[in-house]
Protein backbone atom coordinates (compact mmCIF):
# COMPACT_ATOMS: atom_id res chain seq x y z
CA UNK A 1 0.00 0.00 0.00
CA UNK A 2 1.41 2.92 -1.16
CA UNK A 3 1.81 6.00 1.67
CA UNK A 4 0.54 9.01 1.39
CA UNK A 5 2.13 12.74 2.39
CA UNK A 6 1.06 15.34 4.57
CA UNK A 7 1.55 18.70 4.84
CA UNK A 8 0.67 20.74 8.45
CA UNK A 9 2.13 23.62 9.14
CA UNK A 10 2.66 25.09 12.97
CA UNK A 11 2.30 28.99 12.58
CA UNK A 12 3.58 29.66 16.20
CA UNK A 13 6.59 27.31 15.43
CA UNK A 14 7.06 28.54 11.92
CA UNK A 15 7.61 24.53 10.77
CA UNK A 16 6.75 22.82 7.69
CA UNK A 17 5.95 19.15 8.81
CA UNK A 18 5.83 16.93 5.66
CA UNK A 19 5.56 13.19 6.51
CA UNK A 20 4.53 9.43 5.35
CA UNK A 21 3.43 8.68 8.74
CA UNK A 22 2.89 9.86 12.26
CA UNK A 23 6.18 10.78 14.00
CA UNK A 24 7.33 8.40 16.83
CA UNK A 25 9.81 7.94 19.52
CA UNK A 26 12.22 5.80 18.20
CA UNK A 27 12.47 7.56 14.48
CA UNK A 28 16.28 8.80 14.00
CA UNK A 29 16.67 12.84 13.08
CA UNK A 30 19.26 13.81 10.94
CA UNK A 31 19.81 17.53 10.14
CA UNK A 32 19.56 17.93 5.79
CA UNK A 33 21.50 21.59 6.25
CA UNK A 34 19.41 24.76 5.63
CA UNK A 35 17.20 24.47 8.19
CA UNK A 36 15.50 21.09 7.35
CA UNK A 37 15.16 18.08 9.52
CA UNK A 38 14.41 14.28 8.39
CA UNK A 39 13.04 11.69 10.91
CA UNK A 40 14.14 8.20 9.59
CA UNK A 41 13.00 4.73 10.05
CA UNK A 42 15.77 2.97 12.77
CA UNK A 43 15.11 -0.63 10.50
CA UNK A 44 15.58 0.65 6.93
CA UNK A 45 17.02 4.61 7.00
CA UNK A 46 14.10 5.27 5.29
CA UNK A 47 12.73 8.69 5.27
CA UNK A 48 9.43 9.21 7.17
CA UNK A 49 9.51 12.54 8.05
CA UNK A 50 10.66 16.35 7.05
CA UNK A 51 10.57 19.56 8.88
CA UNK A 52 11.70 22.60 7.50
CA UNK A 53 12.39 25.28 10.07
CA UNK A 54 11.52 28.70 9.54
CA UNK A 55 9.53 27.88 6.68
CA UNK A 56 7.56 31.58 6.62
CA UNK A 57 10.46 32.94 5.77
CA UNK A 58 11.37 31.01 3.07
CA UNK A 59 7.99 32.27 1.82
CA UNK A 60 9.86 35.38 0.52
CA UNK A 61 13.23 34.16 -1.12
CA UNK A 62 13.33 34.46 -4.55
CA UNK A 63 15.41 31.23 -4.79
CA UNK A 64 14.38 28.02 -5.73
CA UNK A 65 13.83 25.81 -2.22
CA UNK A 66 14.95 22.19 -2.83
CA UNK A 67 14.88 19.42 -0.37
CA UNK A 68 17.69 17.04 -0.49
CA UNK A 69 15.64 14.20 -0.82
CA UNK A 70 14.61 11.88 -3.68
CA UNK A 71 11.51 10.48 -4.21
CA UNK A 72 9.09 8.82 -6.50
CA UNK A 73 5.30 10.05 -6.52
CA UNK A 74 2.25 8.29 -8.07
CA UNK A 75 -1.61 8.84 -7.90
CA UNK A 76 -3.48 6.55 -5.38
CA UNK A 77 -7.10 5.86 -5.44
CA UNK A 78 -9.51 6.32 -2.52
CA UNK A 79 -11.35 3.21 -1.55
Amino acid sequence: MADKLTFQYDRDADILYIGKCSPYADQEPEELGDEVVARLNPKTGEVENLEVLFFSTRLFRKDLFELPVSTEMHLTTEK
